[in-house]
């Protein structure tokens, strides 16, 4: 298996510690039972936000008038290398792989109940003030809690 975000499979995977369980539901499959391909984003959903919750990075509500700067996604890939089918329990392993300025690229890993890998994903997610819809800048004291999870 060979994604461009992926160097050394082996090294990659080393990286991962926190991870979310999901049970594929009945309805998110087709007619033979195989999991959309949609599904994975919203895993990867569910994962990012359960993963910045316990790193303490809050998804602040953009009716406050004194948030600053939200986190968006500004895009998201998956590659699929295992079929997932209905009543699969599926970990959906989150990472942060870089921090730049004003983003974070997070990186994806998913394994069934048999610990094989089904798919991995990445995705950028870019610090947005609401009001303007500009990329700000990720605070110095975030950015530097970020950058000490990376693994290089």
């Amino acid at each position: 298996m060979k994604a461009s975000y992926i160097g050394d499979f082996q090294e990659w995977v080393k990286d991962f510690s926190f991870f979310i369980e999901v049970r594929v539901r009945f309805s998110e499959t087709d007619m033979f039972g195989h999991m959309n391909n949609t599904v994975s984003f919203t895993y990867f959903e569910q994962a990012r936000i359960d993963y910045f919750n316990h790193l303490g990075i809050l998804m602040p509500s953009t009716i406050d008038e004194n948030v600053k700067g939200i986190p968006i996604v500004a895009d998201l890939q998956c590659d699929y290398v295992k079929q997932v089918f209905f009543d699969d329990v599926i970990r959906v392993f989150t990472k942060v792989a870089k921090v730049g300025n004003s983003s974070m690229d997070i990186h994806y890993l998913a394994k069934n109940q048999k610990d094989e890998v089904c798919f991995t994903g990445r995705g950028t997610v870019v610090q947005m003030d609401p009001r303007t819809g500009k990329s700000v800048p990720i605070s110095d004291e975030e950015k530097a809690h970020l950058a000490s999870l990376v693994i290089s």
